[in-house]
């Protein structure tokens, strides 16, 4: 996973550490607050489950999404720094999100500033044949898009090893 993809590698490794401590040492891994602390994903990493964040990452739900769905990650080769999306994001809390079809990322409009790639690269995805959803993960750069069809997804990437030979493929890891 690169550095700076916006794929929680950090917070997945600072979950891991806790979970880890809390098994040596016999004591409860610490509380939400304590977790947070550490990085708004935290939480949903030590549950270690596809979750749905709401708020700072302070209430966690079980997330009803496509589960098996084909699924494409394209990174841009340009790392991204999560503090400067931050403060380069408007701050503007758009409302809930009901569906998970009707998601959207508040921060891309900030990431697209310091990567503009990342418009590109998504607006590629968007056109792509039998994509269920394409977005942003997290703070950027790394973008992904969910296909109806392993086979769809698989002609995806290799049309994307043409411009963005960094890419990976998964199956199945939404459950």
């Amino acid at each position: 996973m690169p550095i700076a993809s916006g794929l929680g590698g950090g917070s997945a490794d600072a979950a891991a550490t806790l979970r880890l401590l809390s098994q040596l040492t016999g004591t409860p891994i610490p509380p939400l607050t304590a977790q947070r602390a550490l990085g708004a994903d935290v939480p949903a990493c030590v549950v270690s489950r596809t979750m749905r964040g709401e708020g700072v990452g302070d209430r966690l739900t079980l997330a009803n999404g496509p589960s098996g769905a084909a699924v494409l990650l394209i990174n841009p080769r340009k790392p991204l720094s999560t503090a400067a999306v931050f403060a380069g994001w408007d701050g503007v809390d758009r409302g809930p999100l009901d569906d998970w079809r009707d998601g959207r990322n508040d921060l891309e409009a900030s990431a697209y500033v310091i990567v503009p790639e990342i418009f590109t690269l998504l607006d590629w995805l968007r056109r792509r044949h039998d994509v269920i959803l394409a977005r942003m993960s997290g703070s950027g750069a790394t973008c992904f898009a969910l296909f109806n069809t392993v086979e769809a997804r698989l002609c995806a990437a290799r049309e994307a090893a043409c411009d963005w030979p960094t890419y990976w493929t998964m199956e199945s890891v939404l459950r």
